[in-house]
C-alpha cells in the first residue's frame, strides 16, 4: 500500500530529537553532579522528560506518515511505549552518573539501551490496529536494531564525556553538534523502522483510536518541546545555583585552609610554627613508643642576630630568617621538620636517627651551611648558630621534655664559643637554671643601680702621664659579688638589654667627668666602649649629644671606641656617624686593631683618631719576632696618618720598652693599673704627675678629630 510522509511533521521531530539530544546531555551532567537525594530527584525528573521526549519524536514521526486508509491506534499500547521510553532514559542516565564507564560496560549499556529504543518503536508500530497485520523487512529491522545500538553508544560516550559542569563556548559547541549527531541517528532509526514495515493492499483499521495527525502531532510535539525546554532550563539554573554554591563552598574551603595554614605555620618563613611541631613531636613519639625506633630534636639559635637586627634593620633580619629557613630545609630530609618558634630561633625534627652520630653529622651540616655568608641588598651579612641537640628516648619521653633539653644544650653551646653543636647532658639543667637565674637578676640590675664603672687609665708611653682612661663596665651583684662584663654582656645583647645598658654607661661616663671637673682635677677624657647594635641605631647620635648637653660636657672629653667589625658593616652610614662624632669634637678610637679588616683603605677614609693595639700582639711582643714586626707597622702606619696608638694589655716593663722604642703613644694594662673606682682616679692622675714639669693644657684638650669644630684658643 503506498504511503507519504508529512514534511513539516518530520521536521518537528527532527527538531524534538535534537532538544531531546541537547536536554540528555545536559542532565547527564546534572544527574552526574548531584550528591544523595537530590541526584535520585534529577535522575526521575531526567527520565520522565527524556522518554517523553524520545517518545514524542517517534510518535510524531508516526503521526508524519500517511496511508490511503484512515489509521487508529491501541491506547494501552502506546502508552506501554511511552513507559518503555522513560526506563530506558532512566537506564541511560543512571549508567552515565557513574565515575567511571570502562568499554565493555559501555558496549552492554549501547546494546540496552539501543534494544529499548527500538522496541519502543516497534511496540509503537504494534498500536496501529491495522487488518491484516504490517509486515516488516527483515534486513532494514536489523539495520534500525544497528543504528539504535550505535546511536546509544555514541550518545552515552557523550554524555560521560561532555557532561562536566563546564560552560564554555567550546564546552557548548561541541553539546551542539554532538546534540545535532545524535538528533539525526535517533531520526535515522525512526525512519529505518518506519521503512521496513510492509501494509498490504486493502488493509483497513478496526477499533482503537483515529487521531486527526497534522494537529495531535502539532499538540504532542509542541508539548515535549515545551517540556524539555522547561526541564533544559531548570537544570540550567539548577547546575548554576549549585556551580554558585560550590564556588561558595570552594572560596570557604580556602578561607578555612589559609586560616588553618596561618594557625600551624610561620608568616614570615612559612615554616611550621611551633603548635605544627609540637603535634609532630607528638605523632613521632607515639610511633616510637610503638617501634621503638629513635629520633632527635634540635635547638637552633642564631649567634648575635638581636646585633644584625638592630644594626642593620628589621627588613635586613627578615630577608636573613627568610634565607636561614631555605638552608635549613636544604639541609635535612623530607621527612624531617623544620619549625620557626620565634625570633632567632627554629626547631628541628629529625626522625629515624639510628645513632647520635648521624644526628651530630646533621648539626654539622647546618653549621657548614649557615656560617656561609648572605647577600642582602648589596650587604654581606654573616651569620651562624649554636645548636643543642636532645634524642628520644635517652633525653626524655615527652615533648616537653625533649625541646627543653635540646634548649638547654643549646645555650651550653653558646656558652662554649658558638657557632657549634652541643648533645644535652644531665649536668646542662644546673647550667641552665643559673642562666635563667642570671638573665632574672640582669633585667633588674639597672632600676636596682647594681651597675658601676671601673676605670683603666691610659699612660703616656714617653712621660708616664695619664690624661685619660677607660671606661669597663662592671655588676655589683647581690649574692654572685663583682660580676665581669664577659659573664653578663653576651646575656644582654640576647636577651635585648644591651641598648640600655649601653646608654646607661655613656650617660655616667659623662657624669663621671663632669665631676671630676667639678672637684678640679687635671683634663681626664673618658673612652666609652659602644656596641654594634648601639652604634647603628638611628638615635645614637642624639644620645650622645644629650649626654654631652645634660652633664654639661664639653665633647673632647669623650672618646669612643668601636671595633673595626663595627664601623665596616654599612661603610657608608658608618661615614656619616663618625663625620658627625668628630664635628662635635669626639674622639673615636678603633678597637682591637689587627683582628678585623685592618684595612688601610678605611683608615683613610674614616674620621677616626685612635688606633688600640689588640693585646694579644701585646702579649706575644718580646717572644715573637713576627708580632714585633706587626705591632711596629701599624705604629708606623697610624703615624702616617696623623694617627695616635694606643697599647693595651701591657703587663711587663720590657713590653713598655719595646714600645717606647717603636713609637707608641700610650699604653694601658696591670703594668701601671688595672681597672679601678672611679674614686682612685684623682689619686693616681696626681701621682702620674709629680716631678713632671707642666705641660700646656692645650697638648690634652686639643683633639685630634680631622672634622672637628672644636679647638681652644
Amino acid at each position: 500500500m503506498p504511503s507519504v510522509y508529512n514534511h513539516w511533521l518530520v521536521a518537528l521531530s527532527l527538531a524534538v530529537a535534537i532538544l531531546v539530544s541537547y536536554t540528555a546531555l545536559r542532565l547527564a551532567g546534572r544527574v552526574a553532579a548531584g550528591e544523595g537525594r537530590g541526584a535520585g530527584i534529577w535522575l526521575g525528573i531526567g527520565a520522565v522528560a527524556m522518554g517523553i521526549g524520545i517518545w514524542t519524536m517517534h510518535f510524531v514521526g508516526m503521526l508524519a506518515f500517511s496511508l490511503p486508509i484512515p489509521l487508529a491506534y491501541n491506547v494501552p499500547t502506546t502508552l506501554a511505549s511511552l513507559a518503555v521510553a522513560i526506563l530506558t532514559s532512566g537506564f541511560a542516565l543512571s549508567i552515565t552518573s557513574g565515575l567511571r564507564l570502562t568499554l565493555p560496560r559501555l558496549i552492554l549499556s549501547a546494546v540496552a539501551m539501543g534494544t529499548g529504543i527500538a522496541v519502543m518503536h516497534y511496540m509503537g508500530m504494534g498500536a496501529i490496529t491495522v487488518v491484516p497485520g504490517i509486515a516488516y523487512d527483515p534486513p532494514l529491522v536489523a539495520l534500525s536494531f544497528l543504528i539504535a545500538i550505535s546511536a546509544s553508544f555514541a550518545a552515552l560516550w557523550l554524555f560521560v564525556h561532555l557532561r562536566e559542569a563546564n560552560d564554555s563556548f567550546r564546552q557548548q559547541l561541541m553539546r551542539i553538534g554532538a546534540a545535532v549527531v545524535m538528533g539525526l541517528a535517533i531520526s535515522g532509526m525512526h525512519y529505518t523502522a518506519m521503512a521496513a514495515s510492509r501494509f498490504a493492499l486493502g488493509a483497513y483499521c478496526r477499533g482503537g483510536v483515529t487521531l486527526e495527525n497534522s494537529w495531535l502531532a502539532a499538540a504532542i510535539g509542541m508539548f515535549a518541546l515545551g517540556l524539555l525546554a522547561v526541564t533544559l532550563v531548570t537544570a540550567v539554573y539548577d547546575a548554576h545555583l549549585q556551580s554558585r554554591e560550590r564556588a561558595q563552598a570552594e572560596r570557604l574551603s580556602r578561607a578555612n585552609a589559609e586560616l588553618q595554614h596561618q594557625a600551624t605555620h610561620d608568616a614570615l618563613t612559612q615554616l611550621p610554627n611551633r603548635v605544627l611541631f609540637l603535634d609532630r613531636l607528638e605523632r613521632e613519639i607515639a610511633h616510637g613508643e610503638h617501634d621503638h625506633h629513635s629520633f632527635a630534636v634540635l635547638v637552633v639559635d642564631l649567634d648575635r642576630f638581636k646585633v644584625i637586627n638592630d644594626t642593620l634593620g628589621h627588613a635586613v633580619g627578615d630577608q636573613l630568617l627568610i634565607e636561614i629557613a631555605h638552608r635549613l630545609t636544604a639541609s635535612v630530609r623530607t621527612v624531617d621538620t623544620v619549625a620557626r618558634t620565634g625570633g632567632d630561633e627554629f626547631l628541628l625534627l629529625l626522625t629515624e636517627i639510628h645513632r647520635p652520630a648521624d644526628a651530630a653529622n646533621m648539626a654539622a651540616k647546618i653549621v657548614a651551611a649557615l656560617d656561609k655568608p648572605v647577600n642582602i641588598g648589596g650587604a654581606e651579612v654573616h651569620a651562624s648558630a649554636s645548636i643543642g641537640i636532645s634524642g628520644y628516648p635517652s633525653d626524655g619521653a615527652s615533648a616537653d621534655e625533649l625541646v627543653a633539653h635540646a634548649d638547654e644544650a643549646m645555650y651550653f653551646a653558646k656558652q662554649q664559643g658558638r657557632n657549634g653543636y652541643q648533645f644535652f647532658s644531665a649536668g646542662m639543667s644546673v647550667f641552665s637554671r643559673e642562666r635563667l637565674d642570671l638573665e632574672r637578676d640582669l633585667r633588674r640590675a639597672l632600676p636596682l643601680k647594681q651597675f658601676e664603672l671601673h676605670y683603666q687609665p691610659k699612660f703616656d708611653v714617653t712621660t708616664g702621664r695619664m690624661n685619660s682612661v677607660e671606661a669597663l663596665l662592671r655588676w655589683r651583684h647581690p649574692t654572685r659579688g663583682l660580676v665581669g662584663p664577659l659573664e653578663f654582656i653576651p646575656l644582654a645583647e640576647e636577651s635585648g638589654l644591651m641598648f640600655a645598658v649601653g646608654e646607661w654607661v655613656l650617660r655616667e661616663a659623662c657624669r663621671q667627668a663632669r665631676q671630676w671637673q667639678n672637684e678640679g682635677q687635671p683634663f681626664i677624657r673618658i673612652a666609652v666602649n659602644i656596641s654594634p647594635s648601639h652604634f647603628r641605631q638611628p638615635k645614637f647620635l642624639d644620645m650622645v649629644q644629650r649626654a654631652l648637653l645634660d652633664y654639661e660636657l664639653e665633647p673632647q672629653f669623650l672618646e669612643i671606641e668601636l671595633t673595626e667589625t663595627t664601623v665596616m658593616d654599612h661603610a657608608d652610614s658608618s661615614v656619616q656617624i663618625l663625620e658627625e662624632l668628630s664635628r662635635m669634637g669626639v674622639l673615636v678610637s678603633i678597637d682591637d686593631f689587627g683582628t678585623g679588616y685592618s684595612s688601610m683603605s678605611y683608615l683613610r677614609r674614616f674620621p677616626i683618631d685612635k688606633l688600640k693595639i689588640d693585646r694579644s700582639f701585646i702579649k706575644d711582643l718580646t717572644t715573637h719576632p713576627a708580632a714585633a714586626s706587626i705591632v711596629r707597622a701599624i705604629i708606623s702606619l697610624a703615624h702616617s696618618l696623623q694617627l695616635k696608638v694606643v697599647a693595651e694589655g701591657v703587663e711587663t716593663a720590657q713590653q713598655l720598652e719595646q714600645l717606647r722604642e717603636f713609637g707608641c703613644d700610650q699604653f694601658q694594662g696591670f703594668l701601671r693599673s688595672p681597672a679601678v673606682l672611679p674614686a682612685e682616679i684623682p689619686k693616681f692622675a696626681a701621682m702620674s704627675l709629680e716631678g713632671e714639669p707642666s705641660l700646656d693644657p692645650k697638648h690634652f684638650m686639643e683633639t685630634q678629630s680631622k672634622l672637628t669644630a672644636y679647638k681652644r684658643s
